[in-house]
C-alpha cells in the first residue's frame, strides 16, 4: 500500500540512473545548495520493496570496475543513466540497458549488461552505438517497456534535437543488441520518454526539453494494437497542467491490473534536486483511464489496493498544487497553477527552510488558485509567511468564506487557520497582499483534518471505486454527494456502473440521485441489473445542473454482489449522476 506519494524512493535512486555518487549524500544532508563539484559516478545500487514506502538495499550490481568492453570500465565513462531492466526467458538472464557516454568506447551509446538475477553483480553484455533508423548515435532518452506477452522494447528519443521519438525491439535470443527502431512521434525535442499500457492501449510519454526542469506530460496514444504500429498525435496530459506533473518529469511506468480496475503508477523524476530548486526524489502517482483518456492524479499522499488496483487519496493529502512555488523552477510573474489577480506577483528565490522558492505578492496584489474537488469536511490551512501583511481566503463550492490573516513578520512564521468546513466540490484558495508592501509566502498546505456526514448504509457514490462511469468524474456543479458526480460521454451506451452487495436475495428499492440541466428533453436509459434489462427509466429535465433529484425504482437482487447499470439509449447520454442508494430511497 502506498501510503505517501512523496516519499516512495530513497534519495539515491532516481531513474535517470538509479546510480549513487558522493553529491547524494551531501545533498541529503544539505538540500539547500548546489553540489556541482561533487558529481562523479560511484555505483548502481538496487533496492526492493513490498510496499513502495520501505525500502531495502540488495546490491552494488555495477560500480566503477565493472567492464564494458575492450579493457574500458564504467569508472571511465563521461556519463551513466536512464536505467531500464529486460528479463531474456531464453537464457534466464537478466540485462541492464544503460546510456553511457565513453570515450573509451567510442562515444555514445546503450550499454547492455546481463546478470543471473536483479540483485546479481552484472557483468559486460555489450556496447551498442547506433539504432538502425536513428539519425544519430546513443539515445537522447531512453526507458525499457515490456510487453503483456513479455516482449521488451527500449523507448528512445535521438539524441540530438530529440525530436523523434522510437520503439526499438531487444533481440529475443539474448536481449543483448537493440533491433531497428520505428519511429512513432516526430515534432518538438522532448526528453524523459518512457512508455505504459492501459486497457488495452499504449501510450507514449515525454516532458519538455528545457534543461531538466519540471513540465506537463506530452502523450502520444496507440491507434492500433501493435507497440510499433501508429499513434495519434501529441497532446497534453489531463491532470498535469496545473502543477508541472506535480513538479516532475516523466520518469517510468509501472502497470497494474487489478482484479477490479487497471491502474498505472506514474515515477515523476524530481531530478534537480542536485541544483537546489527541487524537494527531491521521486515522486509516485496514480494514472486512471477516465472517459477516452488517462487522467493524472496529483496527490501527495494516496493509498493503493495492489490487489484491486483501486487507491484512494490518503487523509493527510494536500489539495493545494505547487504549494512550495517549485514547479516553475525559474523567476516568473505568474506562477503556475495560481491565477493572478493584479498587483505584482512573482516567484522569489529563498523558501522556507532553506528550498529555493516562495511566492510573493504586493502592491494589493493577490493569486488565487481554484481547486477542483474537495471531499466535505473539515480542514486547516496553514503556510509560511513573512515580509508586509496579507491575508488568505479559503471559498467553498457554497460561497461560504474563512479568512486567514498574516501580519507583517520579518522573518519566516508559521500560520495556521484550523476548523474549516467545506461542501464537497471545488474550493478556492486566494493569497493577497495588504497593501503596497509585499508578503512572501510558502509551503502552502489544505488538508482535511476530519470526515464530513458519513454516507448512509446502502449508498454508493458514483466517483467512488468499483463504481464505473464511461464519462468523466466532474465537481463543478454544485449540490452533490461525495466528492463529485458522474458526467457520462455524450453518446448512446456511455453507461454509469454500481456494484451492490446484499446479503440476502431481495427485491430492493433503488434511489437514483441526478441532475439534468438540460431544458428541452428528459435523458432515457435502460436499467440493466446483473446483465440484463430490469426496465427503462426517463431521467427529465430538472431546471439547472445544480438541482438534484431523487428517482425510484425496485428490482430484485441476488445474495451476494450484484451491478446495476444505467444504460442511455440516445445520443445526449445520461444526466449526471451523483450516488445510487440501495433501500428506502433519500430526496
Amino acid at each position: 500500500m502506498v501510503h505517501d506519494a512523496c516519499a516512495a524512493l530513497p534519495h539515491q535512486l532516481d531513474d535517470r540512473g538509479g546510480r549513487r555518487g558522493p553529491q547524494v549524500e551531501l545533498y541529503r544532508a544539505n538540500p539547500t545548495r548546489k553540489y556541482d563539484g561533487n558529481v562523479s559516478f560511484v555505483s548502481i545500487p538496487v533496492y526492493s520493496s513490498k510496499d513502495l514506502v520501505n525500502w531495502k538495499f540488495e546490491n552494488r550490481v555495477a560500480t566503477r570496475s565493472t567492464g564494458v568492453g575492450s579493457g574500458a570500465n564504467l569508472g571511465g565513462a563521461g556519463w551513466v543513466g536512464r536505467l531500464g531492466v529486460s528479463y531474456n526467458e531464453n537464457t534466464g538472464k537478466y540485462v541492464l540497458a544503460v546510456q553511457m557516454w565513453h570515450t573509451g568506447r567510442g562515444g555514445h551509446g546503450v550499454l547492455l549488461l546481463q546478470g543471473d538475477s536483479p540483485t546479481d553483480t552484472f557483468d559486460y553484455g555489450y556496447f551498442q552505438t547506433q539504432i538502425t533508423n536513428s539519425p544519430t548515435t546513443g539515445t537522447g532518452d531512453q526507458t525499457v517497456f515490456t510487453d503483456d506477452n513479455g516482449k521488451d522494447y527500449l523507448i528512445f528519443s535521438n539524441r540530438e534535437g530529440r525530436s523523434r521519438g522510437f520503439v526499438a525491439k531487444f533481440r529475443e535470443s539474448d536481449s543483448l543488441r537493440i533491433e531497428p527502431g520505428v519511429e512513432i512521434r516526430r515534432g518538438a525535442g522532448r526528453e524523459g520518454n518512457a512508455m505504459f499500457k492501459l486497457d488495452g492501449k499504449y501510450y507514449h510519454a515525454a516532458s519538455d526539453l528545457h534543461g531538466w526542469n519540471t513540465s506537463v506530460n506530452y502523450v502520444n496514444e496507440s491507434t492500433s494494437s501493435n507497440v510499433q504500429g501508429s499513434y495519434s498525435s501529441e497532446y497534453v496530459l489531463a491532470g498535469t497542467e496545473m502543477d508541472y506533473s506535480h513538479v516532475t518529469q516523466t520518469g517510468f511506468f509501472v502497470t497494474i491490473k487489478g482484479t477490479k480496475q487497471n491502474t498505472v503508477i506514474y515515477a515523476g523524476d524530481r531530478w534537480a534536486d542536485f541544483a537546489w530548486n527541487g524537494i527531491g526524489y521521486n515522486q509516485w502517482v496514480p494514472i486512471t483511464k477516465t472517459g477516452a483518456r488517462p487522467q493524472f492524479h496529483s496527490v501527495s499522499q494516496w493509498q493503493f489496493n495492489v490487489t484491486t488496483g483501486e487507491w484512494r487519496v490518503g487523509q493527510a493529502n494536500n489539495y493545494i498544487l505547487n504549494p512550495d512555488i517549485q514547479a516553475d523552477r525559474i523567476i516568473v510573474s505568474s506562477v503556475r497553477g495560481w491565477r493572478n489577480l493584479g498587483g505584482s506577483v512573482t516567484n522569489v528565490n529563498g523558501g522556507v527552510n532553506g528550498t529555493r522558492f516562495a511566492l510573493q505578492v504586493s502592491n494589493s496584489g493577490g493569486v488565487e488558485q481554484r481547486i477542483e474537488s474537495v471531499p466535505a469536511g473539515t480542514y486547516t490551512l496553514s503556510l509560511h509567511a513573512r515580509g508586509s501583511a496579507g491575508q488568505v481566503v479559503i471559498t467553498g463550492a457554497d460561497g461560504s468564506q474563512r479568512t486567514l490573516g498574516i501580519p507583517s513578520s520579518s522573518g519566516w512564521a508559521k500560520r495556521e487557520l484550523t476548523g474549516i468546513e467545506l461542501p464537497g466540490g471545488a474550493a478556492t484558495v486566494t493569497v493577497r497582499a495588504s497593501g503596497s508592501g509585499g508578503v512572501t509566502v510558502d509551503q502552502l498546505s489544505l488538508v482535511k483534518t476530519s470526515s464530513g456526514t458519513p454516507a448512509p448504509p446502502g449508498r454508493y457514490e458514483a466517483e467512488t471505486a468499483p463504481a464505473q462511469c464511461r464519462g468523466t468524474i466532474d465537481s463543478n456543479q454544485a449540490g452533490y454527494s461525495g466528492s463529485g458526480f458522474c458526467n457520462g460521454d455524450p453518446a448512446v451506451g456511455a453507461f454509469a456502473e454500481f456494484t451492490v452487495n446484499s446479503a440476502t436475495a431481495r427485491t430492493a428499492t433503488l434511489g437514483i440521485r441526478f441532475a439534468n440541466g438540460a431544458t428541452t428533453s428528459a435523458r432515457p436509459a435502460n436499467l440493466v441489473v446483473n446483465g440484463a434489462t430490469a426496465g427503462a427509466l426517463s431521467f427529465e429535465s430538472t431546471g439547472a445542473w445544480t438541482t438534484w433529484t431523487t428517482k425510484t425504482v425496485t428490482v430484485s437482487l441476488n445474495a451476494g454482489s450484484n451491478t446495476v447499470r444505467l444504460d442511455p439509449t440516445t445520443a445526449a447520454g445520461l444526466p449526471n449522476v451523483d450516488y445510487l442508494d440501495v433501500g428506502a430511497a433519500t430526496g
